[in-house]
């Protein structure tokens, strides 16, 4: 037709340029319905081409499911590639997850068993593995042979629980508060992971703290230090009143400090010692320390402690819930450590209650106890200084080795009265509470309770002086018609503690008590004129 159509238009010229689009638009039309055309006629001519189209796409979907299945092709794009190969990656980083949880939940339920297996109850996020033996010191902590071979000079051959969980928590940088029966070893839970923190002596000033109730338990506590160091040149330090009237305290070499906190204000207060390197601080006794007497001594030197890296901890025998809730504000993050039951009795101490009616019937069954049985070392508690004095001097002359103690005696005094029970030779020793607040006396056979203890936590703390360091020991208690009504309170103790209690007492009401002291007869039965 294009031929056709040309002799029509003959001697005129025509712009293909210009009508280029409009030529190229007809000239596809008609390629596409001779396209068409043929493929019609093929398909009339050859009527098995639908079906060999129809399997040509069946088999097209049979080699990609193949491939899917497969997961590899030689001629795939990259890209796909690519994909896969992220796939692989994140199956991997989840297999590892999953195998560092697992990981993660037989390392906890190792931990579980081994705190059940020591009555140890904790409380508190990632808490530390609890040590196995005192070799972990050395394979996992990095700790140096003098130390390891201190322990085995003292006969410390097995960590005691509070030791097990209390110096790895310490060890990793966590701040911790434990309780723990009397006699349970505190004093190396926390001393040994601050001497291998420390590393070394120093002359940077101050850079631990330790804090006791008593002037007595503060002395025994540097004895301990010194002992637990040796073979390392710490400078270990207690806090004396000659020492703050002599020494120029801001230029003291000094790594480890321990004091009572009156003396430590007094000292902060004239501005003498700088406690602001002080990495550990060490409230012993703690319970004692947060009565109202001393909460204003223990805030100052919390204050005066002011390292922000500072690794606080409390340890006692008896932990208090309000005593615990003012420790938590002075303490970041810490974990909390029960050995056994919180606020119980030691259960190698055999406990007894003895009815004796009145002052009278008190004493007359002390000496008769006195003649049947003697076992020295006996610790005889009474309610204040006025009764140990009178008490001892109605014992003093019944040929007993007899000592007294009490806050009226100077230091000296005291140190003198302390040393003469440790070495034998005193049998028996009256004292107050003072006394009872963490003292070790090696070997103490029986602790008398002659005047009734004021609260649960000092009974805890009495007899807690006899069956130390896994020794059996014995305690008993005299009361009378004044003591009756509190006698659930102590009842209490002996029974979570596996002691025997009859079911009298059991069975009586349990009264709210803060201080039980009753006025009570004087002890002594000599006559004022007997002196003449």
């Amino acid at each position: 037709m294009e031929d056709g159509a040309s002799f029509l238009f003959a001697g005129t010229s025509f712009n293909k340029k210009k009508y280029a689009s409009e030529i190229s638009r007809f000239k596809e039309k008609k390629e596409t319905e001779n396209k068409v055309d043929y493929l019609s006629s093929f398909e009339l001519a050859n009527p098995d081409s639908e079906e060999a189209t129809v399997s040509t796409k069946k088999r097209k979907r049979k080699q990609a499911a193949s491939e899917a299945v497969e997961g590899f092709n030689v001629f795939k794009s990259s890209k796909k590639a690519l994909v896969v190969s992220e796939g692989n990656k994140t199956d991997e980083e989840e297999d590892k997850l999953s195998k560092e949880k697992k990981k993660l939940n037989r390392k906890l339920e190792a931990d579980s068993i081994l705190r059940k297996k020591y009555n140890i109850h904790v409380s508190g996020n990632n808490v530390a593995t609890p040590l196995k033996s005192f070799a972990e010191l050395s394979s996992v902590y990095g700790c140096e042979s003098y130390l390891l071979q201190n322990f085995a000079k003292l006969g410390f051959k097995e960590p005691t629980p509070v030791q097990r969980q209390a110096i790895p928590i310490l060890l990793s940088g966590r701040e911790c508060f434990a309780c723990a029966p009397t006699g349970s070893g505190k004093t190396l839970a926390f001393v040994s992971p601050m001497l291998m923190k420390l590393k070394h002596a120093s002359t940077e000033g101050v850079r631990a703290v330790i804090l006791c109730p008593t002037r007595e338990l503060a002395a025994q506590t540097t004895r301990e230090c010194k002992k637990l160091a040796e073979g390392n040149k710490f400078y270990i330090k207690l806090l004396t009143k000659k020492l703050i009237r002599s020494a120029d305290l801001s230029k003291l070499r000094c790594d480890i400090l321990i004091s009572t906190p009156l003396r430590l204000h007094s000292a902060i207060k004239k501005k003498k010692l700088d406690l602001s390197r002080v990495e550990y601080l060490v409230l012993d006794e703690s319970d004692k320390l947060f009565e109202l007497g001393l909460i204003k001594q223990i805030d100052a030197v919390v204050k005066a402690c002011s390292n922000p890296s500072i690794i606080r901890s409390l340890f006692s025998a008896t932990l208090p819930d309000s005593v615990e809730e003012l420790a938590r504000t002075i303490m970041h993050d810490a974990v909390r450590v029960i050995i056994g039951r919180k606020n119980t009795a030691s259960n190698s101490v055999n406990q007894k209650l003895v009815f004796a009616g009145t002052e009278e019937g008190k004493l007359l069954a002390l000496r008769q106890s006195f003649q049947e049985k003697l076992n020295p070392p006996v610790l005889i508690f009474v309610q204040s200084k006025e009764r140990a004095k009178e008490l001892y001097e109605e014992l003093k002359f019944d040929n007993i080795r007899v000592g007294v103690i009490h806050s009226d005696l100077s230091e000296i005094q005291r140190e003198n009265v302390v040393n003469d029970f440790r070495a034998g030779k005193t049998w028996v020793l009256i004292a107050t509470d003072v006394i009872a607040r963490g003292m070790d006396f090696k070997g103490v056979n029986c602790v008398i309770n002659y005047d009734f203890p004021d609260s649960a936590a000092a009974y805890i703390h009495r007899i807690g002086r006899s069956g130390r360091a896994g020794r059996t020991g014995e305690a008993i208690t005299f009361y009378t018609e004044d003591d009756v009504p509190f006698l659930r309170n102590i009842a209490n103790v002996m029974s979570a503690s596996g002691c025997e209690v009859p079911s009298w007492i059991m069975a009586m009401r349990k009264l709210r008590w803060k201080k039980h002291r009753p006025k009570r007869e004087s002890i002594l039965t000599i006559p004022d004129n007997a002196e003449v």
